[in-house]
């Protein structure tokens, strides 16, 4: 094919492939045993697959409505009043999504104007900045405390100016695996009292909060809630997350907002999975053991690399859990991420990316969604090192 005559100005000049494609790609041309990019290698409920296919054979295979079927959204409410007390219009209030980062992409292009300052954790999550950057928005980074990974408010409050608009907040989060807290409610609570700055929740890992812990989402804090867009997810809850399906709650005024963009974005979302998730959301078993699932695996791989030179806290939730390796090596996380796949065969993500300016902390994180032979492996190896 000939060169394109005219040269095109990037709206994101600095992107590139993700590290999770780059780990994942390396893993693969190396057969490593691949614990860096966070999706599940063990087999998700049979009965959810049968009622997808239920569905298809039924013949729900057109569009669904553009905010996805009535019962999903219902269902939706009801567990939300259950498990947070709080109450959300189906019509007005909650929307399917094609996934979180579709959510999430959405919520801040609907939002976010030219000029707009949108407060980002890092590290963070890679698709925030983006989203933000190509609304016209500019990040304003904050540092999370590198000990426990926990919000310096102090400097947050230094942050706000008369142009901020959004904060994004991650819980629990990733990479870190840290939560949020009841003191970091009472300061978001104080923070964005008496102004207009919108809250964009992250809570797509909300079913995974481990040790006897409570997940805290904005939903059930109405200062809170009526300036907030929280994303869920059914793919990290439900081990699917190739179906990329997931939902927004919003008070009506953000969700019309979202709306006019979702419509346009992908318009509406996969519509047998919408019905077979509809029936099986409205078990509450099918989810309410979700973390005890994954608590017992991050045990098992905590327990794995106990004798190893890794240092670790176990984390709080998601499933992911960080390990510090500067008794091991002095390479940049990188660097040392790379030889661990090539020379090592087991692969993991170097926390620095997720950093706006790479921060370096000798800290690899690993997922622990996997068969527990697949954790017990990658454990002996890196015990060996």
């Amino acid at each position: 094919m000939p060169e394109y005559p005219h040269s095109i100005s990037s709206k994101l000049p600095k992107v590139t492939s993700t590290i999770f494609s780059v780990m994942s790609q390396l893993a693969q041309e190396e057969q490593a045993i691949n614990l860096s990019q966070g999706y599940p290698d063990f087999p998700m409920d049979a009965r959810l697959i049968g009622l997808v296919n239920q569905y298809m054979l039924q013949g729900l295979n057109q569009y669904p409505p553009m905010a996805g079927i009535p019962k999903l959204r219902e269902v939706i409410a009801a567990k939300t009043e259950k498990l947070y007390g709080a109450s959300y219009d189906p019509d007005k209030e909650i929307n399917i999504t094609a996934g979180g980062a579709q959510a999430i992409f959405t919520a801040i292009l609907a939002t976010i104007h030219e000029g707009d300052e949108v407060i980002i954790f890092t590290p963070a999550y890679d698709s925030y900045a983006p989203a933000v950057e190509l609304a016209g928005g500019k990040p304003v980074y904050v540092q999370l405390k590198a000990s426990n990974y926990a919000i310096d408010w102090p400097q947050v409050k230094k942050l706000i100016t008369r142009h901020t608009r959004m904060l994004i907040i991650n819980t629990p989060h990733n990479p870190s695996g840290a939560i949020i807290t009841e003191k970091d409610i009472e300061e978001l609570i104080k923070l964005t009292n008496n102004n207009d700055i919108m809250i964009l929740s992250d809570e797509v890992y909300e079913h995974m909060v481990f040790d006897s812990q409570k997940h805290l989402s904005l939903s059930a804090y109405p200062e809170l809630a009526e300036r907030s867009i929280i994303v869920s997810s059914f793919g990290k809850t439900f081990h699917c997350t190739g179906w990329k399906m997931g939902y927004v709650l919003a008070p009506a005024n953000l969700m019309t907002e979202f709306r006019k963009v979702h419509q346009y974005n992908v318009f509406t979302v996969n519509a047998p999975m919408q019905y077979a998730f509809a029936d099986y959301l409205a078990d509450e078993e099918n989810y309410m053991h979700v973390a005890e699932h994954y608590q017992h695996k991050r045990n098992l791989f905590l327990s794995a690399v106990k004798a190893s030179r890794f240092k670790s806290k176990p984390s709080k939730g998601t499933y992911f859990q960080l390990l510090d390796y500067s008794q091991i090596s002095e390479e940049e996380d990188t660097e040392f991420a790379i030889r661990l796949t090539k020379e090592f065969k087991v692969a993991s993500i170097p926390v620095s990316v997720f950093y706006h300016n790479p921060v370096q902390n000798s800290v690899l994180r690993f997922c622990f969604a996997k068969e527990e032979e697949t954790l017990l492996r990658a454990g002996d190896i890196l015990c060996k090192i």
